[in-house]
């Protein structure tokens, strides 16, 4: 039963990744897609809606049916992938593919790390949570004063931060398992969860290691 909850987690955060780059890659070749996901309505109107999607999947997860469950986090990876264009068009994609590699590899550690460890991780949530709310408000700031040594220094915070969420979210899915909670909608938002940790650490790693398009 342990086994197949986490191989049901993998392969949903398999699938939502695939949704992501495989979405991103159509928007790529297709330039009426690419002008209106990239004009300043539509890039809006998509962070709106999934920031919509967040917060209705982690509020409603215990309430809603499974079918809805995966809609849901399924739509929430295609938003994503719409966005992701820029990234194939704006970075070699060997360069895209290393960056991949390096991200799985790390994710794959801390993933196993949370997974075994002894030690409560719970106690750490509010320092992440905390340091999560002043990246993003100390990243709006870097918006509008364009600082490159803030820029780089809040991407390696970032890693640092989603590697410690990576393990305490895979922590987190060992504890559905020991409470027996291991229905689809479970293993849906442990899915989501990890998806976030995991794209966020390639968007960071990609603006310190990838190349860009001659």
């Amino acid at each position: 039963m342990n086994n197949d909850f986490y191989s049901k987690v993998f392969l949903w955060l398999f699938v939502g990744l695939l949704a992501t780059f495989g979405t991103g890659a159509i928007v790529l070749y297709n330039p009426t897609l690419l002008k209106m996901v990239f004009s300043n309505n539509g890039y809006w109107i998509i962070f709106i809606l999934q920031l919509v999607l967040c917060i209705f999947l982690s509020a409603r997860i215990y309430k809603m049916s499974s079918q809805t469950a995966k809609i849901t986090y399924i739509g929430y990876c295609c938003l994503t992938g719409l966005t992701f264009s820029a990234i194939f068009f704006m970075f070699a994609l060997d360069s895209i593919i290393y960056v991949f590699a390096i991200t799985a590899i790390l994710f794959g550690i801390f993933a196993i790390v949370g997974k075994s460890t002894k030690i409560d991780l719970s106690k750490f949530h509010v320092y992440l949570f905390m340091g999560l709310l002043a990246i993003i408000i100390l990243g709006i700031v870097n918006m509008f004063i364009m600082n490159n040594s803030l820029d780089m220094t809040l991407c390696i915070v970032s890693i640092v931060l989603f590697l410690g969420y990576t393990a305490y979210d895979m922590q987190n899915v060992r504890r559905m398992i020991e409470a027996e909670a291991t229905n689809d909608n479970m293993a849906i938002i442990a899915a989501f969860q990890l998806y976030l940790d995991f794209i966020n650490l390639f968007l960071d790693l990609l603006k310190l290691f990838a190349k860009e398009r001659d």
